[in-house]
């Protein structure tokens, strides 16, 4: 069977960062606040970048470093939540902008569990043949689309990009990825579309913004997130402690800690970089892969694992070749 390995990778950040003692000035917080409880310290938020040139500079970063050549790409998919058109899609316009001419490409929305879902698409569309290469990424602006007076989410979400090129070869690398939803939690994490006007009915003008049942949210992640990991390890026959590194959807320091425990295996594995880089969304994992890989040696077997509205998760095993 064709297998599949990553090859390139591209991260993206918008050049404004923004700290917590500059949120503070906007809602009733602090950085005390803010770290003890998220472990986020600053973020990039956009001023003049978009969604969709977040994506490319990252795309075109993953493309460079995998050496292959645009010609070879024939997959994109973009996951994300705040695309800048709901046609084209943003995987199109990336293809545009690199040059890629003859690719399938389209997004994938599944929130922060996005990038997982968009890896077992191109995972299950290169093992079958149909694709070859693929260039999957996560980007979101989610700064567009919070509600800056809202403690609860502002202090949370950020911007940014991050692309990975998958490789289709006989040495497969991807050793076994599993998603899933809950759709009976769906009202934990929402955002409307806006409102528009109708010729045969009214409808309330709505301004997007992030909804979120904090405590909610906390408490599928602390309970699904190991479930799927120990699935994926048990399908894989390996154990938790065979893992040299595990990167979760960088949504709070918490909740990763809370799943090392569970897990049994010291937190030191778990890599973190939401402190600057606040929640991503599909964006987050791989934007820390990109962070951590000058740490990583051929070899290394990793776990990402990415949960979030739909309720939606998904957990990957691999294993690091570059």
């Amino acid at each position: 069977m064709i297998g599949m390995r990553i090859k390139g990778l591209g991260k993206a950040v918008p050049k404004r960062t923004v700290s917590n003692d500059e949120l503070s000035q906007l809602v009733d917080t602090s950085d005390e606040w803010i770290t003890s409880r998220t472990g986020i310290r600053s973020r990039h938020i956009a001023t003049t970048e978009t969604t969709t040139t977040l994506a490319i500079e990252a795309a075109r970063e993953a493309v460079v470093t995998s050496e292959l050549s645009k010609e070879a790409i024939d997959l994109v998919i973009v996951a994300t939540v705040s695309p800048d058109t709901m046609m084209p899609s943003t995987a199109c316009k990336v293809a545009e902008a690199l040059g890629i001419e003859k690719a399938t490409c389209f997004d994938v929305t599944a929130a922060c569990s996005g990038f997982v879902y968009a890896t077992q698409l191109a995972d299950s569309l290169i093992k079958t043949g149909i694709a070859h290469n693929a260039l999957v990424i996560g980007a979101e602006v989610l700064s567009k689309v919070v509600d800056w007076k809202d403690r609860g989410t502002c202090v949370l979400f950020a911007d940014g990009a991050g692309a990975v090129v998958y490789e289709g070869t006989e040495d497969n690398k991807i050793y076994h990825i599993v998603t899933g939803s809950r759709p009976d939690g769906a009202e934990q994490i929402t955002l409307e579309t806006a409102g528009f006007d109708h010729t045969f009915y009214e409808r309330e003008e709505v301004k997007p913004a992030i909804k979120m049942d904090g405590k909610g949210v906390y408490s599928f992640a602390t309970t699904t997130v190991p479930r799927s990991i120990e699935e994926v390890l048990s399908v894989a026959s390996y154990s938790a402690d065979d893992v040299d590194w595990y990167i979760l959807h960088q949504a709070n320091s918490r909740i990763m800690d809370r799943v090392a425990s569970h897990l049994k295996i010291s937190k030191e594995k778990f890599f973190k970089n939401l402190d600057e880089h606040g929640n991503t969304s599909a964006a987050s994992i791989p934007m820390a892969l990109y962070d951590l890989s000058p740490k990583l040696k051929a070899g290394d077997k990793l776990i990402a694992s990415g949960f979030g509205a739909g309720l939606t998760w998904g957990t990957m095993l691999f294993e690091w070749s570059k």
